[in-house]
């Protein structure tokens, strides 16, 4: 009954494979995913090719997903999604997950931005017309985001801040993890979360969010935080290592990097989990590491975990590939292949140095 294309969730075929109702048709920020890779690949490799050629008709379709999926509020002024289920899947048929409607207007923000560099012509060959796009644009400024005033954090689902809101450390060990040992009914009820979620959004788009507006969302929500998601510990060391905050970044890269070998969910025994150890990769890299990039300019804010000697690893951007070293001595880069390349490192508390590697 909608317009437009909704990814599968799970797939091994192309279809969606997934059994679960709450999963298959209310994790629609899934979505957004996608329209992220596309915008992801392209500003990392400079190579526009897919975006023109393929990517836009994705983005196009996507976003009439978007349109037909979200209500109009006339209680509140503004557009909402509703019955959905965000990354945490500890909630399952809320109201304006917070994740989902901040990636839903990203989206269709994104896909306007790529409309107007290609051009009239290729607009008006994807059928795109003035009318959707104008209801594109409204969506996006109207779209609903809770926001918790007195806390002044993201309301990560309507009435969330109803629940009563308890450390994750207040679980005894022995009902670790909860979902073997708690009923649904009591996991939905509760303010647990599985998997970052407001903090995803934090971590995908940083350049939207001061230090201390994600100082604050990352000190209210970690602590609810289970992390019974092999998805979740590397996106909270890595907003941990922006904020400052070295000691729980390394904590949690422990967790990512230590998730098989411990068997700290109980659930290796149906296989290892890859992505928390591509998480593991990434909570060094754009963590420890600090790394970021513009353009066709790299930057590191690099620090040292205090029990480690020093950390080294490879990256390749847009023809050249560079070896990368962070010791008690400092950085050190070394151009392994390709063109000359624009790094900046920032150590903290000091000026930024530009290199030319």
């Amino acid at each position: 009954g909608l317009r437009g294309a909704l990814y599968p969730m799970v797939t091994v075929n192309g279809e969606e494979c997934h059994n679960e109702w709450e999963i298959t048709f209310e994790e629609i920020h899934r979505n957004g995913a996608i329209a992220y890779a596309i915008c992801h690949y392209t500003r990392y490799t400079g190579d526009d090719t897919y975006l023109k050629e393929k990517g836009i008709e994705v983005l196009v379709e996507l976003s009439r997903f978007w349109e037909s999926r979200v209500s109009y509020s006339r209680r509140l002024g503004q557009y909402v999604i509703l019955g959905v289920t965000g990354p945490n899947e500890y909630e399952n048929n809320v109201n304006n997950n917070w994740y989902t409607n901040t990636m839903a207007a990203w989206t269709l923000e994104y896909t306007l931005d790529v409309l107007k560099t290609l051009g009239g012509k290729r607009v008006k060959a994807l059928g795109v017309s003035a009318q959707e796009t104008d209801r594109w644009r409204a969506i996006i400024d109207g779209m609903y985001c809770p926001y918790d005033e007195t806390r002044r954090v993201y309301e990560q689902q309507d009435l969330y801040m109803d629940k009563e809101l308890v450390p994750a450390e207040s679980i005894p060990s022995q009902e670790r993890p909860i979902h073997k040992h708690w009923s649904w009914d009591r996991i939905l009820r509760s303010c647990f979360i599985k998997q970052a979620d407001v903090l995803q959004g934090i971590y995908f788009f940083p350049e939207r969010y001061d230090l201390d507006t994600q100082k604050r969302n990352f000190l209210f929500y970690e602590p609810m935080t289970v992390h019974e998601s092999s998805l979740s510990a590397s996106v909270h060391s890595i907003v941990a290592s922006r904020i400052g905050l070295a000691d729980k970044a390394y904590e949690l890269y422990l967790r990512t990097a230590r998730l098989d070998l411990e068997d700290i969910n109980r659930d290796t025994d149906d296989g290892v989990h890859i992505t928390s150890m591509a998480g593991s990769w990434n909570a060094v890299v754009q963590g420890f590491a600090g790394f970021s990039f513009n353009g066709d300019r790299l930057t590191f804010s690099p620090y040292l975990p205090p029990k480690w000697e020093g950390y080294s690893f490879q990256i390749s951007h847009r023809g050249t590939d560079l070896w990368v070293a962070v010791t008690k001595d400092g950085m050190h880069i070394k151009r392994l292949a390709g063109p000359e390349k624009q790094v900046m490192i920032k150590w903290p508390g000091q000026e930024a140095n530009m290199l030319i590697v």
